[in-house]
């Protein structure tokens, strides 16, 4: 039999491959996060015009809404050099020097999961980001010694699904740190529509709108399940038309519900609410229920829950709805301490 692992890589790349060539190039393709886009082309023309290099930006926001599509974007309108890392990479202080002695003028260098850098990356990148400065420590001991090579100006651009774990320092060397927000079905039908052109998929509008209703806010989603939908429109509806029945058909046999909800995201409200009878629980006995990472579940699906206004966190710890109730059509039983006391 083939190797799980291998397979699992192939189509990661696959993937990778897929959304790369769906990617805009330009901001004027870039559909939606219309304060962020008119925020990054006044820095830009700015910055053409004066002919220096583009403050440091850091983008920030749930993953999937284009951070590292913008980062690549900046570099084609800069008409510079990009040079792409992410933070679990670099484990060592030579990993981030090595890259960063090769930087030239202008250029820019995109950290992705910047969150996620070690305290010793992140002491390299303060006079990096600020000076424009490499000191590199040589020696151990009393005859160590710091030399300082300068840098050419270069961009920097940072992206995180967590703000709040990047380091106040570091945070504060960046010019423009810009959120990006959900999209709206609006946004998602006009990226679905842009997407099944590049496909040569036929869309009817119908059909694009339940895929921008179901894929969570996210462009990223829109595109895999178009990617989906095309399959089983071609394999089981014949002609490779893709109409309102055919997507709907196509993204339930996903466990894709209308609300975008798929198998994970209905585990964990399930388990809420049949299990613990609607909370509190903590997120590592939620994790443990059905067998996921608890970091996995804060990152990935919690936000979307509570967005939907399914999901609340306490004090105590996590908790479902009156409406997550409803739409899951779980009947509410008394918990032992909800029972009204005898006297």
């Amino acid at each position: 039999m083939p190797d799980r692992q291998l397979i699992s890589g192939d189509r990661q790349a696959e993937d990778v491959q897929f959304e790369a060539g769906l990617r805009p190039r330009r901001l004027a393709d870039f559909t939606g996060q219309s304060k962020l886009k008119e925020n990054l082309s006044i820095a830009i023309e700015a910055a053409v015009k004066r002919g220096e290099a583009m403050d440091h930006v850091l983008l920030y926001g749930p993953p999937g809404l284009g951070k590292t599509t913008l980062a690549s974007i900046i570099a084609e309108e800069l008409k510079v050099q990009f040079t792409a890392t992410s933070g679990p990479v670099l484990q060592k202080k030579l990993d981030l020097t090595g890259i960063l002695s090769g930087v030239r003028l202008h250029q820019v260098f995109f950290i992705d999961e910047i969150h996620r850098l070690l305290p010793d990356m992140e002491e390299i990148l303060y006079s990096a980001l600020e000076d424009f400065r490499l000191d590199i420590l040589v020696g151990v001991g009393p005859g160590a010694r710091t030399h300082s090579l300068p840098l050419p100006k270069f961009t920097a651009i940072g992206a995180t699904t967590r703000q709040g774990l990047i380091s106040a320092p570091l945070l504060g060397r960046f010019g423009l740190v810009l959120r990006l927000d959900p999209y709206t079905e609006d946004e998602l039908k006009a990226i679905v529509n842009r997407s099944a052109r590049l496909l040569h998929v036929e869309v009817e509008s119908d059909a694009a709108e339940e895929i921008a209703r179901r894929c969570r806010g996210t462009p990223r989603i829109a595109n895999r399940l178009l990617r989906r939908v095309r399959d089983y429109a071609q394999v089981r509806a014949g002609g490779g038309r893709v109409t309102q029945p055919v997507a709907e058909t196509a993204l339930n046999l996903l466990d894709v519900d209308r609300h975008g909800l798929d198998e994970i995201d209905q585990k964990i409200m399930r388990t809420i609410l049949e299990k613990y009878r609607g909370g509190p629980v903590g997120v590592t006995t939620i994790a443990a229920s059905i067998s996921e990472e608890p970091g996995t579940i804060e990152e990935m699906y919690e936000p979307y829950l509570i967005q939907l206004g399914f999901l609340s966190r306490t004090p105590r710890g996590r908790m479902a709805t009156e409406l997550a109730f409803e739409y899951f059509q779980v009947k509410r039983k008394l918990r032992n301490d909800d029972q009204p006391a005898l006297f």
